[in-house]
């Protein structure tokens, strides 16, 4: 059976894709198969339709968080190089459709390499989809990623002090405390690919715009995948200045508190 034939408006949102998946790439944060990308793409087909197109198709069992029956999700695959989703997207990549009970799926695009799976963080994203379809609805795209400088924090004595990490990377300029201005979760580290990382993850999304996930990488939500992207870049770029005032051998000034106070008016 073909693959279902994509809405324009999911298009548009696989091109953003793998536009960002190309930055990714360049700026290193995506060294051979790290990181992943995914995105609730339900809204974006007709039901009856996937039904129709899936009635006969042998769906692979998997253990859904209650919730996510009927979901449509964009998300790379196990072992699968992001910089492919450039030219190859639909070799390293797939859209699945959950089933109606939430236990097991299908694909319905993409997929297309021998042997290819779903992330093994097929859980994380599925219950991080779930949650922001209950907390924060327009958020549709979650994006994994290894940011150098965001991981080399992870690893510094000020992660153990969530609130001073988030106030001395705000300080770094203007934009850091407008453009993440929830901040950075310093999130405990917990095994890839387990509900654990999922709960502890989810729990960063309901304070903060980023979650740190300790030793390991970042991970951010938004309305497309550019967007979360843009959380993760301005929140990096904050850590980066002040890791370069670090090694440069001074204390950054930095914005004061009663200047960061008064960017609050543009959050």
């Amino acid at each position: 059976m073909s693959d279902i034939k994509l809405p324009i408006e999911a298009q548009k949102e696989l091109d953003k894709i793998s536009k960002v998946a190309g930055y990714l790439w360049q700026r290193e944060w995506a060294e051979r198969n790290a990181g992943n990308i995914s995105m609730n793409l339900t809204s974006f087909f007709k039901r009856e339709e996937i039904l129709e197109k899936t009635k006969n198709k042998s769906f692979t069992p998997f253990d859904f968080p209650k919730g996510t029956e009927g979901y449509v999700l964009f998300i790379t695959g196990t072992g699968c190089y992001l910089r492919s989703l450039v030219d190859n997207i639909e070799e390293a990549s797939c859209i699945l459709y959950i089933n109606e009970d939430a236990t097991s799926y299908t694909i319905i695009w993409g997929g297309k390499r021998e042997g290819f799976a779903p992330t093994c963080e097929l859980i994380s994203h599925s219950s991080i989809h779930l949650f922001n379809t209950i907390n924060n609805p327009t958020h549709l795209a979650i994006l994994h990623t290894h940011p150098l400088e965001l991981i080399v924090m992870s690893h510094h004595p000020l992660f153990n002090d969530e609130e001073e990490l988030n106030r001395q990377i705000w300080m770094m300029c203007p934009e850091v405390r407008v453009f993440v201005p929830k901040g950075i979760h310093c999130t405990p580290y917990a095994l890839s690919s387990t509900e654990a990382l999922a709960k502890v993850t989810m729990e960063a999304f309901k304070t903060r715009n980023v979650s740190l996930w300790e030793k390991h990488g970042a991970t951010a939500t938004g309305e497309d995948v550019e967007k979360a992207w843009d959380y993760l870049d301005v929140a990096n770029k904050g850590a980066k200045l002040l890791l370069m005032c670090w090694a440069s051998g001074f204390k950054p000034a930095g914005l004061s508190n009663e200047q960061l106070k008064e960017l609050e008016q543009f959050t």
